[in-house]
């Protein structure tokens, strides 16, 4: 599992122990939860063998002072616990920067972005996939038009899953609105998921 459990303050000093990282409590972190809700769902839809993605909470690894505010991170995992990458809550508390960033299309690609690198660290595969181009693709603002992503900044548009295009044309293009890939998917896969939709809603 990619997380330290304790630290050591200064050489010198005995290590001082932390608590482990937990699942992020529901309603803790409500805009990065609704973020992952949407990734998760292209998750199932283009490898729907694979758990949900959850929120985990890791302690800081530096020392605080005292009456500081809590710098735990947050990060995208696997329903084991386990991720790679940098914490989806990253933020300047000296600069007042909220906790979670106030846009959500700047929330919803930070995460989307932290779940393909936990995805490709550990189940060793390139996710997503442009089904026209069967290459990998990555979240970028929508409209972006080269391997270079426009800043949150300049972005009016939601985040999309972006293809740079096949080796012919090399057409770069926004495949899809980042949880809306089973929109991209051929029919068979389609259907076989709205199948397994309705298998799953009359469980319930």
């Amino acid at each position: 599992m990619n997380y330290f459990s304790h630290f050591s303050i200064d050489p010198g000093h005995e290590r001082q122990d932390l608590p482990e990282p937990r699942r992020v409590e529901p309603g803790q972190w409500p805009k990065l939860e609704a973020a992952l809700a949407v990734v998760n769902r292209d998750l199932k839809a283009t490898l729907p063998g694979q758990d949900a993605l959850i929120l985990m909470l890791a302690p800081s690894r530096e020392p605080l002072p005292r009456r500081s505010i809590d710098r735990d991170q947050v990060y995208v995992a696997l329903a084991d616990g386990c991720w790679h990458g940098n914490a989806v809550n990253r933020c300047d508390l000296e600069e007042d920067d909220p906790l979670e960033p106030d846009d959500a299309f700047t929330v919803l690609s930070v995460v989307a972005d932290a779940a393909q690198e936990t995805i490709m660290e550990f189940l060793w595969q390139v996710w997503p996939i442009c089904s026209a181009h069967k290459i990998g693709m990555h979240p970028r603002p929508e409209g972006t038009t080269d391997g270079q992503s426009r800043s949150q900044a300049d972005a009016a548009g939601p985040p999309v899953w972006w293809c740079r295009g096949g080796r012919d044309d090399d057409a770069c293009h926004d495949a899809s609105l980042v949880g809306e890939l089973a929109a991209t998917l051929p029919g068979k896969q389609r259907r076989a998921l709205r199948r397994s939709e309705r298998k799953q809603e009359g469980h319930r």
